[in-house]
């Protein structure tokens, strides 16, 4: 397995994945999401995302060339305010795994190369948001040292 960087060119290799993983949460939380965004839309979207200055995806890739899984991260600065030190941290957007390669480190991969690209810019944080029901986040986020700090819940009418 290679972990690579994904150009923005290349964003459509992700629709997938990320099909797979919306869905999820649709199925979880459908008053949130809308189901069954068109692949069209989702990879204009990816594309346009990524070529911000500072998002990044990452692939994991097999030797073979096909797509194992992917993390979104984009870098963010926070400015300090009266309750709340300065800080620039990673936020991990996305991570997800296909089926086929789940629970064989692939995760554990992606975000040890978060981590090695924090370090490399001097950033000592990293941040993430997951759903209750996703407890295979959890679990990944967790088995990299990623701790949960505050709850957020919401009211939907």
């Amino acid at each position: 397995m290679e972990i690579l960087d994904l150009p923005p060119s290349e964003a459509t290799r992700l629709i997938p994945l990320l099909q797979e993983l919306h869905a999820l949460h649709v199925e979880h939380q459908p008053a949130r999401y809308p189901a069954a965004p068109s692949d069209a839309a989702l990879g204009q979207w990816l594309q346009d995302w990524l070529q911000a200055e500072d998002i990044t995806a990452l692939i994991a890739e097999s030797p073979q060339g096909a797509l194992l899984g992917y993390v979104l991260f984009g870098i963010e600065h926070r400015p300090p305010l009266p309750i709340r030190l300065e800080e620039t941290r990673v936020m991990v957007h996305h991570i997800t795994t296909a089926k086929a390669f789940r629970r064989m480190g692939v995760g554990q991969a992606l975000l040890t190369a978060v981590k090695q690209r924090a370090k490399a810019l001097a950033i000592d944080s990293i941040a993430t948001t997951y759903a209750p029901f996703n407890s295979a986040s959890a679990g990944l986020f967790e088995s990299q040292g990623l701790q949960p700090v505050l709850t957020m819940a919401e009211w939907r009418a």
